[in-house]
This record gives C-alpha cells, structure tokens and sequence, in this order.
C-alpha cells in the first residue's frame, strides 16, 4: 500500500511539474501595443492613422499582408511582382491594398515601403512598424487582424512564390463556396510537387533531412493532410481569419501549423493548391537554431492542443 500511494504522489508530482514547464513554454496571446495600432502611407508618411479592424465590414477586394524583418533588399522585386499582376491580369479587376507589417526592422524597412508607395500614386498601400520584433508569425498575425479586405492573402517579402499564382488561390476558395465573402475557407500555396525537382533536390542535404522530419511530426501534431504547412503564401476569407487569427499563439516560424491546426479544429474547409516557386538568397532561417526551435514549438502546441489549453471557440459561437 505504501509503495502505491508513493508511487501516485511520484506521478502526481511527475505531472504537475510537466504541466508548469508547459504553461512556462508557453506564450500568452499577445497583445499590441498601442503604438502598433497605427500605419502610415503615402499620403500621411509623417503622421500616424489608426489602424482599422478585421471585425470592421470590408473595404477592398484583397489585402496582400507582407511580414517583413530587414527587407530593403528583397522586397522591392515583391512589391513590383504584385503591381505587374494587377496591371497586367486577364482576370477581373480587384481592388487591393498592400499592408506591410516591418517587424521591428534596423535596416530602414519601413521608410523603403512608405518610398515605394510614393512612386506610384494610385498604390493603396499601409506601413505599420511593430515597436519590437515579434517573430513572422506576430507580423502575420498583426497584419490579418488589420486587414481591410474581404479576403486576405500574406506573402513572404522575399517573392519566392509567384504573386500572379493568386488567382489559383482565389478560385479555388471560390470553389470551397466563399464566393460573397461571407463564408470561413482558406486556399493554401503549396510547394509539395516540388520535392522531386530541382527546386528542391539542390538544396542542402541537412535542409532536406529537416523537410523531411518535419513532414513526420506534423503528421503527429495533426496536421499531416496538408503536404505542405511553411509556404508563405495563404489565402483566408475574412470570415475565417477573423475565426483563426485572434486564437493564434505563436508568433515562431512554426506558426502556420497552428494556423492550419485552428482551422481544422473550427472545420474550415482548406484547399492545398500547387504554385510556382523558387529558392531566394537571404533568408533569416538558421536551419539548425531555428529548427530546435520549431521542434520545441510544435511539442508545446501538441501538448497545449491535448489537454485543451489552446483552441478557438466554435465558429457558431457554442
């Protein structure tokens, strides 16, 4: 009797410190700063405007949200890859605008954008500057939550992925019934018929390992239906980010599995569409850091899914 009362008070013990590590590793949601609640733009480059709501009705067809985090180099060729798809597209006319989300940038990120917008004089285009980096996940995050459009599509600023592949994106949401804008859906770039090619085949023997150990874990986490969780290009109706968005935790690279864990949990329909892509020098991606860090994520994210600590309300409010 006494080894068994010894040995529940050990496992009792064993989970309670488990369960303080996890609420330890664990971020909060985070809340912004007020002074993260402003943009400027073309118009008003020296002064700061409050930033609208994506619980707000829309005001455009699409917002392109770009997270960037010392971009001056790679993210002109984006920004101009966007301006030539809507100059330039067969497919009807959409109004758009450009949030850019500068990350707590050294390098002048912000004041490049703002530059940008002011040579081309009908480009609707918001720069907002977080007072601290939070990580591509929290520029993401803060840009959705901002977002004016009735869908809302991020783009890394590194133009890997082919903006003009929008429209794959956008039919295919029209195809999962969000043909208003009033129904949750999100339409996901994907790279995962790449991996036989030389997109990918020359790339380093470790990232490829990692790739591929990724795909084994995310398949535990509960999100293996989708071939490719880290594309950098992701297509939500407003209803569904207004669902999603303000439920997400991480702010890590890892973060577009909990995003996609979210919408699965809320059973939203998500359509997993093949775009062009190509490799782009410069990344900020320590591959061997910042996969530990990933790994640490998607283990506090399982665990947090698990015993229910994280997770949306459902979407009919029950």
């Amino acid at each position: 009797m006494t080894l068994v009362v010894g040995g529940g008070t050990f496992l009792l013990a064993c989970l309670i410190s488990c369960y303080t590590v996890l609420v330890y590793l664990s971020p909060s949601l985070v809340v912004p700063d007020p002074k993260d609640k402003r943009y400027r733009s073309r118009t008003n480059p020296d002064k700061f405007l409050l930033l609208p709501s994506v619980h707000d009705p829309p005001e455009v067809d699409l917002t392109v949200v770009v997270p960037a985090y010392n971009e001056t180099k790679r993210m002109p060729v984006m920004l101009d890859a966007v301006l030539e798809h809507f100059k330039t597209s067969p497919a009807p006319a959409k109004t758009f605008e450009i949030l850019v989300v500068d990350d707590g940038s050294s390098d002048g990120t912000a004041d490049l954008a703002l530059n940008f917008a002011k040579e081309h004089s009908n480009l609707d285009m918001r720069v907002v500057t977080l007072s601290k980096n939070q990580g591509k996940g929290g520029a993401v995050r803060h840009g959705m939550m901002h977002a004016r459009g009735r869908r809302i599509i991020f783009a890394d600023a590194d133009g890997a992925s082919k903006f003009a592949d929008v429209e794959l994106l956008w039919k295919a949401m029209d195809e999962l019934g969000d043909v208003n804008g009033n129904k949750p859906a999100v339409a996901i770039g994907s790279r995962a018929h790449l991996v036989k090619t030389e997109a990918v085949v020359k790339r380093s023997l470790l990232r490829n390992i990692l790739m591929y150990g990724l795909h084994t874990i995310l398949r535990l986490v509960g999100v293996g239906h989708i071939r490719d969780t880290q594309c950098g290009f992701k297509l939500f109706s407003r209803p569904a980010a207004r669902l999603i968005f303000p439920y997400q935790h991480l702010t890590t690279w890892i973060f577009d599995v909990e995003v996609l864990l979210l919408a699965k949990q809320l059973a939203i329909a998500v359509a997993e569409v093949p775009i062009e892509w190509h490799e782009v020098s410069g990344s900020k991606l320590n591959v061997v850091t910042d996969s530990l860090q990933m790994l640490r994520d998607l283990l506090v994210l399982r665990a947090n899914v698990l015993i229910g600590r994280w997770k949306a309300p459902p979407a009919n409010g029950k």
